[in-house]
């Protein structure tokens, strides 16, 4: 497959499908779906490796970069408090380590951690299973492709909507039913809360929901909830009489671009797009 400047493949792995898209940013916005496939538990290294050659079959991704995104069920994320007088990397990595076992009540053995290591301020980590990034690699060998970055899908999407990010909001990710949200105190991380999004979900479940996890972290309700992802429309709304103000910002780029950004696409293929042009 003929690769022109500025492109790039991208595939979202989720716990049941696989998808693979390219991506330009320097020819037409949007992504070209490629592959479509099915995987009976992503968790279950043969049967991702299935997956991924079927996957891969047809296409002719040799010499291509890569970048995987994760759906966020297949990695785990936790917020880290550094601990006071960190000086060495190898505090903060104790640290993780420490906070991973008190939250998921098991060593990080099997677990590869990565973080945005931060010795003055609470910072994000995300752990993904070795057994799959093994899985990866080799398929990405038997392709002859090269794999850029293997991500979960909120890592992607915080930093994607990183400068569009207002001093007092909250940031949330919408996917496959579920809402996770980053709650900030200030400026500062205070924590990630996920929760399972009801059928019918409207603005009043949302106000409960937030104040109900504002009250659990021990902060302020946000000035402002930001969200994206294939959330609710009636979410979205402006000061006024209503608790706080909620922005979808993919619905602000559809806006923008005039295109649908992805509410009729697959879960594998709004997750393999993910942080790229709509």
């Amino acid at each position: 497959m003929p690769r022109l400047p500025g492109q790039t493949l991208r595939l979202g792995i989720g716990h049941d499908s696989l998808a693979l898209v390219r991506t330009s940013r320097v020819f037409a916005r949007g992504a070209t779906v490629l592959a479509e496939a099915r995987c009976a538990d992503a968790n279950d290294p043969q049967a991702l490796g299935a997956a991924l050659r079927a996957l891969l079959a047809d296409t002719k991704v040799a010499g291509w970069p890569v970048s995987v995104v994760l759906a966020d069920e297949l990695a785990r994320m936790w917020q880290v408090a550094p601990p006071p007088g960190a000086a060495r990397l190898a505090d903060l990595e104790a640290a993780a380590a420490m906070r991973f076992q008190a939250l998921f009540g098991a060593t990080h053995a099997g677990w590869k951690i990565a973080a945005d290591w931060q010795a003055t301020r609470p910072f994000l980590a995300a752990a993904l299973p070795a057994s799959l990034l093994d899985v990866l690699e080799q398929a990405a060998r038997e392709a002859h492709c090269h794999l850029v970055e293997i991500v979960p899908q909120f890592v992607v999407a915080m930093n994607h909507w990183r400068k569009r990010h207002r001093p007092g909001a909250w940031f949330g990710l919408v996917h496959g039913q579920v809402l996770t949200l980053a709650a900030y105190d200030g400026a500062l991380l205070a924590a990630l809360r996920t929760a399972v999004v009801p059928p019918g979900a409207d603005r009043d479940w949302l106000e409960s929901h937030v104040a109900r996890e504002a009250l659990r972290v021990g902060v302020g309700r946000p000035e402002r909830l930001q969200v994206c992802g294939p959330a609710p429309r009636g979410w979205a709304s402006h000061e006024g009489r209503l608790k706080f103000g909620c922005t979808l910002l993919d619905d602000e780029d559809e806006d923008e671009g005039g295109e649908a950004v992805g509410h009729a696409r697959s879960a594998a293929v709004r997750l393999a797009c993910t942080g790229s042009a709509p």
